[in-house]
């Protein structure tokens, strides 16, 4: 896909239904939370790391391309603009719907605590 394709095409999204089902697979996407640290602190998908949205541009190119990033905040908002920047980089990202707010409705387990 071209650059302007990517930069201009919608942002993909799955739900925490298909999430959890991705990171049961080998090799398993890259769980990329953009949240603040305090956020990540009160509670987290486990295994996710941490970049906060405004310290991606200067991270990014420490994030793996040959695997897919799924990108999760607390609603859905600034992780879709993650992706954006993400797909627009070359990446194969997608939006996690409804952040951590439909992760924790969903009863999936949340890690609370220390920054990976």
């Amino acid at each position: 896909m071209s650059f302007f394709k990517r930069l201009f095409a919608g942002v993909p999204a799955i739900s925490v239904t298909e999430a959890q089902e991705k990171l049961k697979e080998k090799p398993k996407p890259f769980l990329l939370d953009v949240r603040t640290t305090s956020e990540y602190r009160e509670g987290h998908i486990p295994g996710a790391t941490l970049i906060p949205l405004h310290d991606l541009p200067d991270r990014m190119r420490k994030l793996p391309k040959n695997r897919e990033v799924i990108c999760v905040c607390r609603s859905g908002n600034r992780s879709k603009r993650a992706a954006k920047q993400l797909l627009a980089a070359g990446y194969t990202a997608v939006n996690l719907k409804g952040g951590m707010r439909a992760w924790t409705k969903a009863g999936y387990k949340v890690k609370k605590g220390k920054v990976k």
